[in-house]
């Protein structure tokens, strides 16, 4: 496994934990949102062995409606989300067919496909990581390259945590109880449901399925009312 972090640390307290594990892992700083720097550092990593699955999981959010979005907002959201997405792909493609194939798993959202409140560049974020993932899945489907997505609701990250320390001091519980109530199983999603169905996805299991937009979202989308 090779993880790609513009967070040099972050990147590497990832390799050691899979390492750690008994898995073998390398951490690489790369800033996805630089075309020149990703097309380099995959570059790099082909020099190691063919790439045969690319999963695209940075992302940022925002909280603000259309209005309290300024356009350097708007660019820093769209330059990691949706750039950045573009950016892995692009350089990963023409490997993957010259190698006989691949699977490509892209981290969407819920937020991509419902009307969540104050979450206009986010949202406009993850709808196009969703019509990336068609159009992908539709072009390549000839060359045996697989494209799906993945939408989840909540997933109770340190990302969270961090958030609601910095945006409710001394309400984190409260505010964590009725972000994890929004899902009609009433509770957040644990990061390891995510990964195992990223892992199925770009398993030979899912041989048979290509773009797809998965929600995992605790009955979100259908078990509300």
């Amino acid at each position: 496994m090779r993880i790609l972090d513009v967070n040099r640390e972050a990147g590497e307290r990832t390799e050691q934990k899979i390492t750690a594990a008994g898995g073998d892992a390398k951490a690489y700083e790369c800033d996805v949102t630089n075309h020149a720097t990703v097309a380099k550092t995959f570059e790099h990593l082909v020099g190691a062995g063919p790439i045969h699955i690319l999963i695209n999981n940075a992302g940022i959010s925002q909280i603000a409606n259309l209005e309290k979005t300024s356009e350097a907002d708007f660019d820093r959201i769209f330059n990691v989300n949706v750039k950045g997405f573009y950016n892995c792909m692009h350089a990963v493609v023409p490997r993957m067919k010259a190698g006989g194939g691949g699977v490509i798993v892209n981290m969407a959202s819920i937020a991509a496909t419902s009307g969540l409140a104050d979450r206009f560049a986010y949202s406009m974020s993850k709808g196009a990581v969703v019509a990336m993932t068609y159009s992908v899945a539709k072009d390549y489907i000839a060359h045996n390259i697989r494209c799906n997505c993945i939408s989840p609701a909540r997933v109770h990250t340190p990302f969270v945590d961090d958030f609601l320390r910095r945006s409710y001091p001394g309400k984190e519980k409260e505010m964590y109880d009725k972000l994890a109530a929004s899902a009609p199983i009433n509770r957040m999603a644990r990061p390891e449901e995510v990964a195992s169905l990223a892992l199925f996805l770009c398993s030979d299991e899912a041989s048979f399925l290509t773009g797809v937009d998965y929600p995992i979202d605790g009955g979100f989308f259908n078990l509300r009312g």
